[in-house]
């Protein structure tokens, strides 16, 4: 074959490619920009339309299952692109290569769509509205990225929501997976009603019942949500104030662990707290690894911090690395008290994988992790929380703040707010800060504790236990925030029975499948109203 013609016959098989799977392209395209920074969240609500008519039309299993990783993979490559910056930047590897990475990660992800899809139209034939069975599917995958292979439950659909705030109330129920149940519920809806018509006319004894059935048991369900979002906004909070500042020191990655910029760092950190100081703040934070030496092995400059802290007569919460046996670390949280004592801490239970340590080191001996100094990181085991004259809290260390089940498990006996502390400067000014940011909102809702976060580059701030954004910074900005927050003593249904919504999409997940909807499959095609 000449090269002209092998360049017209790619350039060709490209375009039609292109005009084949332009349907799911649209849908990931509005999807991605439903989520953070872009916030057009209002295109969720919407956004499957196009997929779903492709998934309609669609005539065999490889197109329903090519068109289901199209849409996967773009979906998810527009919000974990991000991650090439820390393998590129901070990781050594090579910039081809960490796009390749990056590829592969979201062609991972994109097989929980495509099976999604694959079940869909199986379920499709039916005739049934999809609204019985296709929100079901799509949680029940969400709660499996969540927990496969430990997890990556990044850009899970709800997470787009995180300024509708009526919307969100539901949370404190149903976990992050009740909302996103509610946007696929109401694009099935619009969807069923579309092609109601076209099913009229190919099956004309087909029945308008489950259509009008489904079309009001939405209606209700959104009537409710929104009649309890109400309520919960309203709602007042009979507990005492806060005053909590956090220091956001913004020091570059390829300086944190310089042994050289050591009292340089902690001259940042001091004197934004001492301006802090003058707010007179209960609670001081510091944000992740903030002390860039080991706590207690290194006696100086150890007992230098202890001394500041005693002066300032402070709280103070600080992360940093503690050495728990010879040579095995944790990345931790201390909370030293106005006497210089050490009152709390808490190791990192959730560790990143790759970040923090490398699974199957054996197998994978050529890869080391991101994070520099020392070898892997221990986790920790206890979800102990820290009891203070201010009151009591847990910590989430970086990438367990997007762990809903995790959290709530700090506060099943109690607890008034969250510290949420991390090092999002790997990310640099992408999209990454502004996604794990939205996500706190989440954990403040469903645990019904105010949120305080202090992040090293941003963005640091303060969520009240209504999912509200009290303030925040900028990224990459070196300043401090002071606020009072209203602590929040209840314990939210989702603290006492965690998942049991997404738990109960499963089951009637599994009912569908099982019984491919037997019960109802073409016998309703012959119903008359």
């Amino acid at each position: 074959m000449l090269w002209p013609d092998f360049i017209k016959e790619t350039k060709s098989y490209l375009v039609n490619t292109v005009k084949k799977y332009f349907l799911p392209f649209l849908s990931a395209i509005m999807l991605i920009l439903s989520f953070a920074p872009f916030d057009l969240f209002f295109l969720t609500w919407v956004s499957f339309l196009p997929f779903f008519f492709f998934l309609y039309k669609a005539q065999d299993s490889r197109t329903v299952f090519k068109g289901g990783l199209v849409f996967g993979f773009l979906y998810f490559l527009g919000n974990v692109y991000w991650i090439y910056h820390s393998l590129y930047f901070y990781g050594s590897v090579p910039l081809i290569l960490s796009y390749v990475l990056v590829g592969l990660l979201a062609l991972y992800l994109a097989l929980y769509p495509a099976f999604f899809a694959l079940i869909y139209k199986n379920l499709l034939k039916n005739n049934l509205p999809t609204s019985f069975y296709a929100p079901f599917i799509w949680v029940s995958f969400e709660v499996l990225r969540t927990y496969l292979f430990t997890g990556f439950p990044w850009a899970i659909l709800g997470y787009s929501q995180y300024k509708f705030l009526i919307i969100n109330q539901i949370a404190d129920i149903t976990g992050i997976y009740g909302i996103s149940y509610l946007i696929l519920l109401f694009n099935c809806l619009i969807f069923d009603l579309l092609i109601l018509k076209k099913l009229k006319t190919r099956y004309p004894l087909i029945s308008y019942i489950p259509v009008v059935l489904s079309t009001a048991g939405i209606v209700i369900i959104f009537a409710l949500t929104i009649i309890y979002g109400v309520t919960k906004l309203n709602e007042p909070i009979d507990s005492q104030n806060l005053k909590v500042a956090v220091i956001q020191g913004s020091i570059p990655q390829n300086e944190k662990w310089d042994f050289n910029k050591i009292n340089e760092i902690l001259n940042i950190y001091k004197n934004l707290t001492i301006k802090a100081k003058s707010y007179n703040p209960q609670l001081v934070v510091w944000p992740e690894t903030a002390i860039p030496f080991i706590y207690e092995k290194n006696k100086y400059f150890t007992s230098d911090l202890v001394n500041f802290v005693k002066g300032q007569n402070i709280y103070l919460l600080v992360g940093t690395i503690m050495e728990r046996q010879e040579n095995k670390y944790t990345n931790s949280a201390v909370l030293i008290d106005s006497n210089g004592v050490t009152a709390y801490f808490y190791d990192k239970i959730h560790l990143v994988p790759f970040g923090e340590y490398v699974p199957l080191r054996k197998i994978l001996f050529f890869i080391d992790k991101l994070t520099v100094g020392i070898g892997d990181y221990q986790s920790g085991s206890s979800y102990n929380l820290a009891v203070t004259p201010v009151g009591k809290f847990a910590t989430l260390i970086c990438y367990e703040s997007i762990f809903p089940g995790q959290v709530r498990k700090f506060y099943q006996k109690g607890g008034n707010f969250i510290v949420n502390i991390t090092n999002d400067g790997w990310f640099g000014k992408t999209s990454g800060p502004y996604q794990h940011f939205s996500m706190a909102v989440f954990r403040a809702i469903e645990n019904r504790k105010p949120l305080i976060r202090a992040a090293n580059s941003g963005i640091s701030g303060f969520i009240d236990s209504k999912g509200r954004i009290i303030n925040k910074t900028k990224l990459f900005e070196r300043t401090y925030l002071v606020e009072n927050i209203q602590e929040n003593e209840k314990i939210s249904f989702y603290i006492k029975y965690g998942d049991i919504f997404a738990y109960l999409c499963i089951v009637f997940s599994l009912i569908f499948l099982i019984g491919n909807i037997s019960f109802g499959g073409k016998k309703w095609l012959h119903m008359k109203i």
